[in-house]
């Protein structure tokens, strides 16, 4: 899933950020003690690549800097550290983030805990809070167009196909994205997730 660099000063899409707690999963805001795991789970090429802000390296001293800035933020949007309920283990982050087409949702989760589902069940965790804290008429996610995985959890959560376009990345330079739009009647039809 890729988070675009241009941002909205949109106040419609202000949220109210709550902890959330799914089946297996919080998300919570990023805090100090995530650093240790932040910094070893985002030092991954595969990761980064697949993103347009994230460096590559990426370091103690970028991790202490998100934790940082993520409290010092005052814009519409949420921004969470991903953990395992069962232990607290940090395992990636997620958010709601106001970009110039409307609010956009965003996930990486660290490449040990790939293949178990925890990015289809934030990013249903995220849709959910995205439509029932805001008056939204749809809601946006964009992928690399090599990021297989991401699109599986896109289509998952019921997005539509919208088009291409290119994404700046600080590893992998100008790339091909693919972008997916959900609107507030596919989202009420969908909202049980299958259950």
């Amino acid at each position: 899933m890729v988070l675009e660099s241009e941002e909205s000063e949109d106040e419609s899409y202000s949220i109210e950020c709550p902890v959330l707690v799914t089946e297996r999963l919080v998300l919570r805001p990023p805090h100090r003690d995530d650093v240790e795991e932040l910094s070893e789970l985002a030092n991954d090429r595969k990761v980064a690549e697949m993103l347009s802000r994230m460096p590559y390296p990426y370091t103690v001293s970028d991790a202490e800097s998100f934790v940082r800035n993520y409290r010092s933020r005052n814009r519409g949007g949420c921004n969470y550290a991903v953990a395992l309920a069962e232990t607290g283990a940090f395992i990636g982050c997620a958010g709601l983030d106001t970009r110039e087409h409307g609010l956009e949702l965003g996930y990486w989760i660290g490449e040990p805990y790939w293949g178990r589902g925890y990015a289809t069940e934030v990013a249903h965790a995220l849709v959910d809070l995205a439509f029932r804290a805001t008056e939204i008429d749809r809601l946006n996610v964009s992928c690399r167009v090599i990021n297989s995985p991401s699109r599986r959890v896109i289509h998952k959560c019921g997005f539509q196909y919208v088009g291409q376009g290119m994404m700046d990345s600080v590893v992998a330079g100008k790339v091909p994205v693919e972008r997916y739009q959900l609107d507030r009647k596919t989202w009420v039809s969908l909202r049980s997730w299958g259950a």
